[in-house]
């Protein structure tokens, strides 16, 4: 039995589902280099509130410093969310739905206590504004990728590939030294 590196855990957006095209292939980046991974399915959750309850179930029996969240719109808002209270392996967000109306978005301070935290934005996304990501990533230091695309990323796929990859070698390198 191999062991593992630690785990990586998605959180799909509002309207995504856990085998989406995006955590299908970033799940086979995370196995290449050694993480268990897991998609937690958020169809019959009515809400962020309850999303993130179930976020937070997930982690009951595991170790945080052993856990890097990735979170596409709401759940890269559950992830950082989450990171206020836990200090993750690391954060990879794509298109974090940050700031938003705060009827839903309960959470609106940001202080997560993970690092590394990575952000790829579209700089066409007409659902969450880019202004969040970019103010997010100045005010915690964040790596942030703006590609030319839409909210769904659907047009960067090998762009999301290659900065995942090179972003769990430095967590890797963090790990070996």
């Amino acid at each position: 039995m191999q062991e593992h590196k630690g785990l990586v855990l998605f959180s799909h957006g509002r309207e995504g589902k856990p085998n989406g095209t995006k955590i299908q292939v970033l799940s086979k980046v995370a196995q290449s280099h050694g993480y268990a991974t897991l998609a937690i399915d958020y169809t019959q959750c009515a809400d962020a509130v309850v999303r993130l309850q179930l976020l937070r179930q997930h982690l009951v029996d595991k170790d945080p410093k052993e856990v890097v969240l990735v979170g596409s719109s709401m759940g890269g808002y559950l992830s950082v969310a989450l990171a206020n209270e836990y200090a993750f392996k690391g954060l990879f967000l794509l298109c974090p739905a940050l700031y938003m109306p705060k009827a839903e978005y309960q959470v609106q301070a940001y202080l997560p206590k993970a690092q590394p935290i990575a952000i790829v934005h579209g700089w066409e996304d007409t659902t969450v504004p880019v202004a969040h990501s970019i103010s997010f990533a100045q005010a915690h230091l964040a790596q942030l990728h703006l590609v030319k695309d839409g909210h769904r990323l659907a047009d960067s796929q090998d762009f999301l590939v290659h900065n995942f990859n090179g972003f769990l070698r430095e967590l890797d390198n963090n790990v070996a030294m």
